[in-house]
C-alpha cells in the first residue's frame, strides 16, 4: 500500500548497491540480517532514500493508520507501526512486507526512519 504521490523506489536485491543515488545524494539503505523472501522475491536490503521526499501529509497518513489500528503513541515517529508505515510509503512495498519482517530487521528499519526524522541538517 503506497501513500502519497511517490514514484516507487527500486528495492535493492543485492548487497553491491552503491552508497550514492543517481542524483548524487546519499542512499538510505538498510541491510537485512539474512535474506528475506516476500511474494516470491528475495531481498537482502531495502532502499529508504524516498524518505528525502516525504511531506507532513505522509506523516498525517501514518498518524491516521495508527488510529485506525487502535494504537495510541505519545511519540508516533518512534513507534514501530508508524515507522513501518512510513517505510511502506517510501518504498511502494505493502505494509504486509514490513509486518512479516524478523524483529531484528524491523527494528533496523524503525531506527533508520526515526534517525532520519531526528537527524541533524
Amino acid at each position: 500500500m503506497s501513500m502519497g504521490n511517490f514514484d516507487e523506489k527500486p528495492v535493492a536485491e543485492n548487497t553491491a548497491q552503491a552508497n550514492q543515488t543517481q542524483d548524487g545524494g546519499k542512499s538510505i539503505t538498510v541491510r537485512f540480517s539474512k535474506p528475506y523472501k516476500f511474494e516470491g522475491k528475495e531481498y537482502t536490503e531495502l532502499d529508504l532514500s524516498g524518505l528525502e521526499d516525504i511531506t507532513a501529509e505522509n506523516m498525517i497518513a501514518a498518524d491516521k493508520y495508527l488510529v485506525a489500528n487502535s494504537v495510541m503513541a505519545v511519540q508516533p515517529e518512534a513507534n514501530m507501526l508508524y515507522t513501518l508505515f512510513i517505510a511502506s510509503s517510501v518504498t511502494g512495498l505493502p505494509i504486509e512486507f514490513f509486518r512479516a519482517l524478523s524483529p531484528k530487521d524491523a527494528i533496523k528499519i524503525k531506527n533508520r526512519v526515526t534517525v532520519f526524522f531526528y537527524g541533524e541538517d
